[in-house]
This record gives C-alpha cells, sequence and structure tokens, in this order.
C-alpha cells in the first residue's frame, strides 16, 4: 500500500533565521520524501519584507532531491495566519493531497513526526484532527505543549508548559482540549467538507475554532505523543496580540455555544470582564480594550459572527456538554506578569468554583 500523500504548510513570516534547521528537518524524515509535498506560503514582513530570495537560494535547488519538493507561494500582502496556511491548504486539496499538516514558521520536525502522526490518525479514523508533542528547543527536556487547553471562558493557553518530557503521564494518543496550530495534522476530507482555517480570526484562536468545529462534528481532537516537533518559542506580548485574543474569544464562545450556555456563564464572564479592565489599565492597554468593546458594538461585525453561529449549530452534532468535556476551569499564562498573584489565588479558585457548578447545570 502506498502511503498516504501529505502537503507540508510552512508558514515563512522573516523566515531566513529559522530555513536551516526546517531544511535539515525535512533531509531527516521518515516519512517517504516522494509522498510529501513542502508548500511554503510566504507572509511579507512590514519590517523585513519579503523572505522569498533566501527561499528560493535555499530551497529550490534541492526541492525533489535531499527533500520533498518544494511549492513557493508568495504572498504580495500579510494576510494572517489562518490566510497564509488557507492559500496553502488551497494548493494541496486543489492537488489531491490525503493530510495537510500546518508547521510553523520558528519550529522544525523530528524525523519520525509525519510518520508518526499520519499513523495514528490512519489507525483512528474518528481523529479529526491532532497535534505533536511541542518541544522547547534548544531545552528540548521542557515541553512547549502537550495539548492545548480550553478554557470554559474561551481562553487558550500551552498545557504543561515547561514540564519535564520524563515527567509526562500522557498516552500515545490522548485527547486534548484543542491543537496547537504549531504542529497540527487535518484531513484533507473533512477541510473540504466543512472548511479551512477561519480567515476572520486573522490572529491567534483559529486552532481553537478548528478544534471546536471538530468537536462539534463529533470528531475527537489529540495528541500524539510520540510525534515531535521542536518550537523555538518566546511567548510575546503585544497589543495586537491582547486585541486579537480578547476579540477572538467571545467569537468562538458565540459561534459554539448555546444560548442557555452562554447564559449560565455570563456570570462569571462579567466577573473576568472587571479583572481585564483592571489588566488593561495598569498594563497601560485599556485603549486596546475599548477596541475590542467598538469591535463589538458594531452591527455589522455581529452580523459576520451571526452569520457563522448559525452555520455552526447547523452542522454541529454533538452538546454543549461534550464540547466542554475537557474544558480547564482555570487560565495559566506562561508569563509571570501575566499569571500574576491576582490570577493565581482569586481569579483562578473563583473560575474553578463557578464551573464545577456550571458544568453540573450544562446539560444540554
Amino acid at each position: 500500500m502506498q502511503h498516504p500523500k501529505v502537503a507540508i504548510i510552512y508558514l515563512s513570516f522573516n523566515s531566513d533565521i529559522y530555513l536551516d534547521d526546517v531544511i535539515s528537518a525535512l533531509q531527516k524524515m521518515s516519512y517517504p520524501k516522494d509522498r510529501v509535498e513542502f508548500i511554503v506560503v510566504d507572509n511579507p514582513h512590514p519590517k523585513f519584507g519579503s523572505s522569498m530570495p533566501n527561499l528560493e537560494e535555499k530551497l529550490l535547488p534541492i526541492s525533489g532531491n535531499s527533500i520533498p519538493h518544494v511549492t513557493l507561494l508568495p504572498q504580495k500582502e500579510n494576510i494572517g495566519f489562518s490566510g497564509g496556511n488557507n492559500a496553502g491548504i488551497a494548493w494541496a486539496l486543489e492537488q489531491g493531497f490525503d493530510y495537510v499538516y500546518l508547521h510553523n514558521n520558528d519550529g522544525f520536525m523530528a524525523a519520525d513526526c509525519i510518520e508518526k502522526m499520519v499513523a495514528a490518525l490512519e489507525a483512528d479514523p474518528q481523529i479529526g484532527t491532532a497535534q505533536s508533542l511541542l518541544l522547547l528547543y534548544p531545552e528540548t527536556e521542557l515541553v512547549n505543549t502537550a495539548g492545548n487547553s480550553f478554557n470554559y471562558l474561551g481562553f487558550g493557553y500551552c498545557g504543561n508548559f515547561r514540564v519535564k518530557k520524563s515527567d509526562l503521564k500522557l498516552a500515545a494518543v490522548e485527547e486534548v482540549g484543542y491543537a496547537s496550530g504549531a504542529s497540527i495534522l487535518m484531513r484533507s476530507k473533512l477541510l473540504k467538507e466543512y472548511g479551512s482555517w477561519d480567515k476572520d480570526f486573522f490572529l491567534y484562536h483559529e486552532d481553537i475554532e478548528y478544534s471546536l468545529r471538530m468537536k462539534a462534528l463529533g470528531y475527537k481532537v489529540c495528541i500524539i505523543r510520540d510525534a515531535v516537533f521542536y518550537h523555538k518559542y518566546q511567548f510575546s506580548r503585544n497589543k495586537d496580540k491582547f486585541y486579537y485574543m480578547e476579540r477572538n474569544r467571545y467569537g468562538v464562545m458565540l459561534m459554539y455555544f448555546k444560548w442557555p450556555t452562554l447564559l449560565v456563564l455570563l456570570p462569571m464572564a462579567l466577573v473576568m470582564e472587571l479583572g481585564l479592565i483592571f489588566f488593561s489599565i495598569i498594563s497601560g492597554w485599556f485603549a486596546v480594550r475599548i477596541n475590542v468593546y467598538k469591535y463589538w458594538l458594531s452591527l455589522k461585525n455581529w452580523q459576520l459572527w451571526l452569520t457563522k453561529r448559525k452555520h455552526v449549530q447547523s452542522i454541529r452534532k454533538v452538546t454543549d456538554r461534550q464540547i466542554l468535556k475537557l474544558a480547564s476551569d482555570k487560565v495559566i499564562f506562561e508569563e509571570k506578569d501575566i499569571n500574576n498573584p491576582l490570577l493565581k489565588y482569586v481569579a483562578n479558585p473563583l473560575m474553578s468554583a463557578y464551573w464545577f457548578v456550571a458544568k453540573r447545570i450544562i446539560f444540554w
């Protein structure tokens, strides 16, 4: 039997400093290279511009030889994480690939990463999508994420961040809150039937949305423990990230939760909102918070997201209780000034206590 065809989509964004490690990993991969296409979508960086000269110089001479065949898809402007990946997904679906794997800009695969991931999905057709085990690089004994955690108020964060790999208690294939978009394998069949990544998210939470889409359809979202991706991860905090993460988490909740669920969660959501306003003031980001509210006060934007909601609710096959089965009752951020004592000793215990009651009420 032939191996399934896999399209690896590498979203380049000022990728010059990362490319050598990516190439080295491609040369070592155990999956048959003639069943793989390496699709590079280059989003031009606002400061450093396009990476195409370096990509062409380093990839094209070895394309189809020591590495899989390369397809370059340069973009005229930065179309975001979801838009850039969608450009690669569209090409892969047109060419008849069986699986699509999203490869983060700042990391590289272990030699058998694709082999392990494809084998897991081939063995279990109920897995809709899966992530690899992401390890920090060069601290390869430490975990970046062993399956991302989805909080019931729409927050997402890395699971088991900086835990020693040797201390992980993880099954070979295990369901998770949501799959990290940094290293995720998706079925082409499901992408064709239920759509690619939601371009309106632009940045952040697209992986939460896609994972919840799979869960709403009754599929499992998993981590493949023995498929490893090394990630040169650096937690960043900036105004754009704060804006899109906050804007998009509201969108995720609106799309996927039934109205009674939103009503049950509203009191805790309002308490958290007060905490986030306080955080934005002391961080000097209150204007960004106001911009999030302005976005959601626009009738046009409500119409956009309510249309998304209508579609999701029409295709879903499971209950909110099932979608929220693995929801986290707390929020744990990597950066100390965000994961502060107020969050640790007040907000998280309060969220945990609230969820203890709320999840027993949500039976629908």
